[in-house]
């Protein structure tokens, strides 16, 4: 009787403990943009990769060593959010997970970034839906989500009252957190080397100049 209920027990266990892995492995692990940082000066085969649009990626600019793969492209298409018009970048790269296998293995550490965390987190599942083994979502991304922010939903909702009310100058900007926040290399340069690869100048032309 106690040999069957310890098989039972064993069996119990390795259930609960191991049926759960596929589930926890299609998320991407959060980290902080310092902590991605850290990785590329200290751990081997490790990346950065940009999935903001390339507006972005030249003009509000990028970190150092950022190979550049849009997840959307930007688009002509105004909408409303909020009190704002914005342009809307949902024309998704379907080419995506297949740029990126051809550049990078499915063992490298992949650090994805973003704007604020939200396009990265998305690339990031996708990759790992797609067979990356070590793919890392940067959670406060380039320039950080707008401030202020909480991720305790009841905490953020409160405060952002209280800036509105108190017409805080620093209200829904951005760069309170993130990459440029922290401080790390950035630059609006654009490297060959890691610009997006549909963008590279050809052979062809190359040999004409």
């Amino acid at each position: 009787m106690k040999k069957l209920l310890f098989i039972l027990l064993g069996s119990f266990i390795y259930l609960t403990t191991f049926s759960q892995a596929p589930a926890r492995a299609q998320e991407p692990k959060d980290i902080l943009s310092v902590e991605a940082y850290d990785m590329l000066n200290t751990v081997p085969n490790t990346y950065l990769i940009d999935v903001r649009t390339r507006a972005e990626y030249q003009f509000i600019g990028h970190p150092l060593m950022a190979y550049h793969f849009p997840y959307f492209f930007l688009t002509s298409k105004l909408a409303k959010n909020g009190e704002s018009w914005v342009y809307q970048f949902n024309d998704k790269n379907k080419a995506f997970v297949e740029e990126i296998s051809n550049r990078f293995q499915k063992t490298n550490n992949l650090l994805i970034i973003g704007r604020d965390g939200t396009r990265s987190n998305l690339a990031a599942k996708e990759l790992i839906k797609n067979g990356f083994k070590n793919v890392y979502n940067v959670k406060d991304g380039f320039e950080g989500p707008p401030f202020p922010c909480f991720e305790d939903k009841n905490k953020h909702k409160f405060y952002r009252q209280l800036a509105i009310r108190n017409k805080i100058p620093a209200y829904n900007h951005r760069r309170f957190y993130g990459w440029q926040w922290w401080g790390l290399p950035w630059t609006y340069d654009i490297d060959t080397k890691y610009v997006y690869p549909p963008d590279q100048i050809p052979k062809e032309e190359k040999k004409k100049k």
